[in-house]
């Protein structure tokens, strides 16, 4: 005996129903697709960092008077004047990186954060940092200003001489 099984007839709301997975699924898909295209795009883009040049003009020498300690705190640098010339030193401290900070009543340079304490020369006195404030290359522009190349340190003690 063989029974004949027809499929029920489709209904207006079985299609309907359909419709809306396939449209949902197509949704879906296009919407990973238009995600990978906006990842792929990041990943394949340069990715340039600007950067400040490592050069700073830190102006006319006459500004700066005998045994002063002036930070530039966009530039991260003190430029110190004492009777043997000028020198430059990074004012990032050698401990973990903290912007450090002038001192006037000890006369000295201190990290707030950790305690380092560093003389005006950048020669280290207390706390945990490893090294001295590094010197950095400092020389007389053409113009009569002093430059500072943040990227060049130097041997302590080789002051600019005017």
């Amino acid at each position: 005996m063989s029974e004949n099984k027809s499929t029920p007839p489709i209904t207006e709301q079985e299609i309907s129903r359909r419709a809306f997975f396939n449209k949902l699924g197509m949704g879906s898909l296009g919407v990973a697709a238009v995600g990978t295209l906006g990842f792929t795009y990041r990943f394949l883009s340069p990715n340039v960092l600007y950067e400040a040049s490592p050069i700073v003009n830190a102006g006319k020498p006459e500004g700066y008077p005998i045994d002063s300690v002036t930070l530039d705190v966009n530039s991260a640098i003190y430029l110190v004047h004492l009777e043997e010339g000028f020198l430059s030193l990074n004012a990032i401290c050698t401990h973990l990186g903290c912007m450090t900070a002038w001192k006037p009543e000890l006369g000295i340079i201190a990290c707030p954060c950790h305690g380092s304490k560093f003389s005006r020369e950048g020669q280290k006195l207390a706390g945990p940092a490893p090294k001295p404030l590094p010197w950095l290359k400092t020389w007389l522009s053409d113009d009569g200003d002093i430059m500072v190349d943040r990227s060049t340190t130097i041997r302590p003690f080789e002051f600019l001489r005017i």
